[in-house]
């Protein structure tokens, strides 16, 4: 957010901190932050969390990581949560895509 950039540099490094506490503890398998070069767009990096769907499904519903988001929304623009499919899994959601595209 215009004006606390600072701060919000500050929270980055507390995040990251928040994250490998995570790894640490279990909960995630890893994480990985990726910074994008300037493209114009309104994304400029996310953190790619790694784990069990359902050990990211309770830290996503703890106080704690509830907190960081809604600090995080206060001191970044564009600041959003969503889930992802990688690996195999990929495989197996474009299988189920394809069934309900051929059922259309």
């Amino acid at each position: 957010m215009p004006g606390r950039e600072q701060r919000g540099a500050q929270y980055f490094q507390e995040f990251t901190g928040y994250l490998a506490g995570l790894q640490e503890s279990g909960d995630i398998d890893s994480f990985e932050v990726v910074i994008l070069e300037p493209h114009g767009g309104d994304l400029n990096g996310f953190c790619l969390l790694r784990g069990d769907s359902e050990k990211i499904s309770a830290v996503q519903r703890s106080d704690e990581y509830i907190a960081h988001i809604t600090r995080g929304s206060l001191l970044l623009e564009g600041l959003g949560a969503i889930r992802g499919i990688t690996g195999e899994r990929v495989t197996e959601w474009m299988g189920l895509f394809g069934e309900v595209i051929s059922n259309l």
